[in-house]
This record gives C-alpha cells, structure tokens and sequence, in this order.
C-alpha cells in the first residue's frame, strides 16, 4: 500500500504566514492542546504506532552516533527507533506524563536515552545541535506551523536531516479530524496540521532552506476487533476524541457517535469480521541546506 519514495522541488509559492487573517492566540490554543493530550492516555494507542517510528528512522538513514531530537514525542515511537539505530536521543514533549511513559519503556529495553519536557515551537537547544530532528504525528499538531517549521531546521546542523511523519488530508484520520472539526469547532484562524501530510505544503515550509526533500505516502492499519471497540478506546485514551465527546451534550454526543461509527464502517477493509482500517500518511526527509 505504500507509494514510490519521491523527490519534492523547491518552495511553492505562497507564505505559510499571515494569509490575510489576523493571528490567533497560539498560546491559549495551546494551552487547550496540551489539556487535551494529556487527557486519557494516549500511550495506551502510541505503543500500537511503533512501526511507523521504525520506518521513519529507516528512511533518514539515521546512524550509530548521532545525535537525534524527537520533537513531540508522546510515547516514544521515533525515539526507540532512533536509538534502536544506536544514535544519541533526546526525546521531548511539552505534555510531562508522556515522557514518563516513554522513560519507562526505555528503561525496559536497557536504552539510554535523554528526556526534556520541551515545546516543539520554542527548542531549548542551540543552533545545529542535532544531526536529525525526527517526529511522527508530533509537530504537525504545533498550531504555529512556520516557528515549529522553523526551530526544526535551527536546531539541525547544515547538511542535517528533518525527518516527519503526518497523516495526509484524505486518510481515515484526516476525515476523523473533520468528522470531529464538524462536531467541536476548531479555533478560527489556525491551519488544520494535515497540511503537513501535502507534499505541497512541505515544500512551502521547508524547500527555501532544504538541500533535499525526500517524501513516501505509506499507510498505517489501525487493526480492533469492531468499529465499536476503535470508538471506545480512542473515546476513553486518545486525547482530541476525548475532549470533543467531553465538549457535547447527550444529543452531540450520539451524533459524534454515528459519524465516526459511519466513518469507520467505511474505512474498513475486514469486511465484518473484525476491524482493519488503513489511515494513509505522508514520510518526509528533509535535508538542511548549507549555508
């Protein structure tokens, strides 16, 4: 199911800034992200995630030695990956509790990896410190695209390498954040991060300043024993579906339901027997232009 690696041009036209609105109040949404992705637990669904983290790492040839940033890191998907490859990992998030999850998992498998509670749009690291930036459905959710976009590409080193994965607009998660978007209102004047799943929209981040852009559209097979079962677990664990059930009142509530009951059933590919839905998403390697 997965697309031919390809390569991307330079920028496309068009400022990802300042596109005719006025800005937002990135530090109350973000304030009201963080509560949701600390709501529930979202380590419970991060762990099924790991293949795309091992993938990732794959693709940015990343190795023994290096030094790795993983930028929004949940769990710690990318950052197992990254020291599975035997690199140097620092693994941030700014939700602290999902970093405790990510410490114990890597105590489990003896790995020494580095964790700092840390906000993907202002880095506390200096300019060039890593080889690789990695993150996997992490940044694409900073509401302020260009400064995450940004600190990305200070903190790697010339000749460095940006590696992200994001779900694409079209994929069963991107039609569940419009499913959910129709439901609960996102703030007004903030992107939709699927933008990030286009290889577009990466080119216009990225392409001034990239010597190299590397994309592959693969997909990852969410696998439940029924539609029902999906629902109750992202219901009660995955941070955005909890919030906005949290947000409706009993009639919302059944309607939000149905929606994403129905979008499921569409998505599925088990034909009843049980549930596997494929949820398509965008892998970029960005190589950082030298000076």
């Amino acid at each position: 199911m997965d697309k031919t690696t390809q390569s991307v041009p330079g920028a496309v036209p068009g400022s990802v800034q300042g596109r005719g609105a006025a800005q937002p109040d990135y530090a109350a949404i973000k304030a009201r992200q963080q509560a949701a992705w600390a709501s529930g637990d979202f380590a419970i669904i991060g762990v099924t995630l790991q293949i795309v983290g091992e993938t990732l790492a794959e693709m940015a040839d990343i190795r023994a030695g290096e030094s790795v940033l993983d930028v929004a890191a949940g769990n710690g998907n990318a950052t197992l990956a990254a020291a599975h490859h035997g690199a140097r990992v620092t693994s941030t998030d700014y939700v602290p509790a999902l970093l405790e999850k990510g410490k114990t998992r890597a105590a489990a498998e003896g790995l020494d990896i580095a964790f700092q509670v840390a906000d993907a749009e202002n880095l506390p690291f200096g300019d060039g410190s890593f080889d690789v930036a990695i993150s996997t459905y992490g940044v694409m959710f900073a509401p302020d695209h260009g400064r995450s976009a940004s600190e990305l590409l200070r903190v790697v080193r010339d000749g460095g390498r940006i590696a992200l994965s994001s779900w694409t607009p079209d994929s069963f998660i991107g039609q569940l954040f419009k499913v959910i978007g129709k439901a609960v209102p996102p703030p007004a004047g903030v992107m939709s991060p699927l933008l990030w799943g286009t290889e577009a929209y990466i080119g216009e981040l990225f392409g001034d300043a990239a010597a190299d852009i590397r994309t592959a559209r693969r997909h990852y097979a969410f696998r439940y024993t029924s539609a029902a079962h999906w629902l109750q677990v992202f219901r009660d664990f995955y941070g955005p579906v909890n919030k906005a059930f949290g947000a409706l009142d009993g009639h919302g509530q059944a309607l939000l339901e149905h929606d994403i009951l129905e979008l499921l059933d569409r998505f599925n590919m088990a034909d009843g027997a049980s549930l596997v839905v494929p949820s398509e998403y965008l892998d970029v390697v960005i190589v950082k232009r030298s000076a």
